[in-house]
């Protein structure tokens, strides 16, 4: 029973700790590698850490696999998994602490579209901190000023791709379970990225196979973090808490690979952050 939320805040921290690591892992290879080669290794260990899952949880393969709705379930995987290339080549060519500031605006897509494509009903409060939030995401882009740079359409994507990843999935989760969900989510990602990567082999250093496979377990290790997380804390206590992947990849971006932190950057991810986690509130507010 959920229960322990500061064992869950603990968690969450930790865990969005290792998805900071892998998104800097993920910089530097696709930065010496193909991004789509990249991601299909990552999706390889992946689909069989969801199978382990799948086997542990449901028994058996196929009773994780059965669902009614296969193509909603797909097209979450297609999503999921096309969110990621395009994430990760928006770390290459525009850094991981303005891909995450403008990443950071997803829940408030979300919550923007909880009510036409859910049914769901969004207050007068929560679509002002939409607006405030949207706000914030101009004052990282800085549009007026003549320095917007092309790249962050790459993170403007797939804050969109992973909102309508984050509707289908609570939308697939009133017939599927959460464990069929994750099965779908890792099996159709690797055969996307099989399909996609293959053609764009690349062979790797010595060195480099020791960082793809820290790539790979880092990214089981954090989902299975998340697991627990939601296992052992209640959602609406530890989501805000999801956000601290920002500051943790703004550092590595620092430290790591020599990025800045303009000030327009740092104002407006507290702006998106501020927005993100007050709509989160309310969101779960309201059921209760």
């Amino acid at each position: 029973m959920r229960s322990d939320n500061r064992l869950g805040i603990l968690l969450m921290t930790v865990t969005t700790f290792v998805f900071a690591m892998q998104d800097g892992i993920s910089r530097y290879l696709a930065a010496e590698y193909n991004v789509f080669m990249v991601v299909m290794v990552r999706y390889w260990f992946f689909a069989a850490f969801v199978i382990a899952i799948a086997r542990r949880q449901q028994g058996s393969v196929r009773a994780a696999a059965h669902t009614t709705q296969p193509l909603l379930q797909m097209a979450r995987g297609l999503l999921l998994a096309g969110e990621i290339c395009v994430m990760v080549i928006g770390f290459v060519h525009l850094g991981l602490i303005e891909s995450h500031a403008i990443f950071a605006a997803y829940p408030l897509l979300i919550a923007a579209l909880s009510g036409p494509v859910l049914g769901e009903t969004v207050g007068w409060r929560r679509w002002a901190a939409i607006g405030i939030g949207f706000a914030g995401v101009l004052v990282i882009l800085q549009p007026g000023f003549g320095v917007f740079a092309p790249a962050a359409l790459f993170p403007l994507t797939a804050a969109m791709m992973f909102a309508l990843y984050g509707l289908l999935t609570r939308f697939a989760a009133r017939r599927d379970s959460a464990a069929t969900s994750f099965f779908w989510t890792g099996v159709t990602g690797a055969v996307l990225t099989t399909a996609i990567g293959l053609p764009y082999w690349q062979p790797m250093q010595g060195w480099d196979w020791g960082v793809m496979a820290l790539l790979c377990v880092s990214g089981a290790g954090g989902h299975f973090l998340l697991i627990k997380t939601y296992e052992v804390a209640e959602a609406g206590a530890v989501q805000p808490f999801a956000y601290l992947q920002l500051p943790f990849a703004a550092a590595l971006g620092l430290l790591a690979f020599g990025e800045t932190l303009a000030p327009n950057v740092a104002l407006g991810a507290a702006i998106v952050v501020g927005a993100g986690v007050f709509t989160l509130i309310r969101s779960h507010r309201r059921p209760a």
